[in-house]
């Protein structure tokens, strides 16, 4: 019996109660929003809340060490749930450790992911459940990152929005080193406890941030640091940098900034936009001695302090100098431009690093499938294409979108024509091919100031 069609009837009832048992918590956080919440962990072990937080688990991700996957995991779903819900309940949960691999990064550097054991995940996702509801009260309208119904499009808005309307012409451009490598337990605890007064809450926390990674056969524990990959994370990360740089930074803006400052955070990413430069300076050394504090420190060669902004045109131009550098955020590159009409925006372009990197993936992955039937490898390059024009596609970003779609062309071709060598491809074909199978660019996004305007 298919495993949805089994579980659909609970699922759906279950779904009900799940969100009325969160509206509540919420209902109750907003009274008072100094109040430290007690009893929240019966929701965390409801079968209903474990059964919501099951099916938003990712179903084709790769098992932890207990090589359950979703799907054997849903053959006996309501059975495992009420185990894990029993067990869960008495204390007898354990979390397991963390297999730890390595995925490479743009600047050729190896990214830690964390893969959690199916349970763990579950069970993080409840706990996600039921703390998002509290500390999206909490949260500053700046921060963006793994929050529900924020993206990395409404950061970018709000970036390009701050630096048009007000006064900016001094970008600050930071970069956290190593963050979810070195925030501190000790730190992360007291944060939690500051709105969380459930032991069995806060003590689950701390078995995930115990629980260590395995790594070659060896299990690693340390005193800092969060897993990538699980789902409580972001979260973990948000409240973290919440107290330590999003409540002090709204406060340095309002009493000691004369000018106008914009601040966008999305998790350890996070752009400073201010008028005098300064005050720029001025908060750079602050925040540096505030993060020395918490056990963070900034990376030195991708912190920059740039003039960047229309202000920023002029005053260059009369100095004799040339266009303002550019900066990075998001996989974007804003570049000071002007409009037909020549106004003054900011054009935002893929980044280069991205787009390269992103072509290799497709190349590799089209070399793996490279005697695969036609249709299949069609199929492939449409969903890259379709997922990287939704992201990318921006308003003045055609030309770069245009060339990532040529490329993807070019290579498709050579490598359809490296399956044997008296190949017959000629151009013609490869242009009904890709006529049918790939998607035509198209910009996905409406200008900032429109969207943002609707939004807020």
């Amino acid at each position: 019996m298919n495993i949805c069609t089994k579980c659909n009837a609970p699922r759906t009832q279950g779904r009900i109660r799940a969100q009325s048992a969160l509206e509540r918590i919420r209902q109750a956080a907003r009274k008072d929003r100094r109040q430290r919440l007690t009893a929240l962990f019966h929701h965390v072990y409801d079968v209903d809340q474990l059964r919501e937080a099951y099916y938003a688990v990712k179903r084709t991700a790769a098992p932890g060490i207990d090589g359950w996957t979703w799907h054997e995991y849903g053959k006996e779903l309501e059975r495992n749930l009420q185990d894990l819900s029993n067990r869960l309940r008495r204390g007898a949960y354990r979390a397991k450790p963390v297999h730890r691999k390595y995925v490479p990064k743009t600047d050729g550097r190896q990214r830690p992911i964390g893969l959690l054991v199916l349970e763990d995940k579950i069970v993080q996702r409840a706990v996600v459940a039921v703390l998002n509801v509290i500390y999206e009260l909490d949260f500053l309208g700046f921060s963006y990152g793994f929050r529900p119904n924020r993206d990395q499009h409404q950061a970018l808005d709000a970036l390009y929005v701050g630096i048009m309307t007000k006064k900016v012409s001094w970008v600050l451009d930071a970069d956290i080193q190593a963050f979810f490598d070195t925030l501190g337990h000790g730190w992360l605890g007291k944060f939690v406890e500051h709105r969380i007064a459930d032991r069995r809450i806060v003590s689950l926390i701390k078995k995930w941030l115990k629980a260590g990674v395995l790594e070659d056969g060896r299990r690693i524990c340390s005193e800092v640091g969060t897993v990538q990959g699980g789902s409580i994370s972001p979260l973990l990360a948000n409240i973290y940098l919440h107290y330590v740089f999003d409540l002090w930074i709204n406060q340095w803006r309002k009493n000691q900034a004369h000018g106008d400052v914009i601040v966008i955070r999305f998790a350890d990413d996070f752009v400073v936009g201010f008028q005098y430069k300064s005050e720029a300076e001025d908060f750079l050394n602050h925040l540096r001695e505030r993060f020395l504090q918490f056990g963070l420190q900034l990376n030195r060669t991708k912190t920059r302090l740039i003039e960047f902004g229309r202000f920023a045109v002029k005053s260059r131009l009369k100095r004799g100098q040339g266009k303002p550098e550019t900066f990075n955020f998001l996989g974007f590159t804003h570049i000071c431009s002007k409009t037909r009409k020549g106004r003054f925006t900011i054009l935002r372009k893929t980044n280069r690093k991205k787009w390269q990197a992103k072509l290799k993936e497709v190349y590799r992955e089209l070399r793996r499938r490279m005697h695969e039937p036609v249709p299949k490898q069609g199929a492939y390059l449409r969903s890259v294409l379709i997922g990287y024009i939704r992201y990318y596609a921006v308003p003045m970003n055609n030309r770069s979108i245009s060339a990532f779609r040529q490329s993807v062309h070019w290579l498709w071709w050579k490598t359809l024509k490296r399956r044997s060598q008296k190949h017959n491809l000629s151009w013609r074909r490869m242009e009904h091919l890709i006529k049918k199978w790939l998607p035509p660019v198209r910009v996905c996004h409406p200008y900032p100031l429109v969207r943002f305007g609707v939004i807020t």
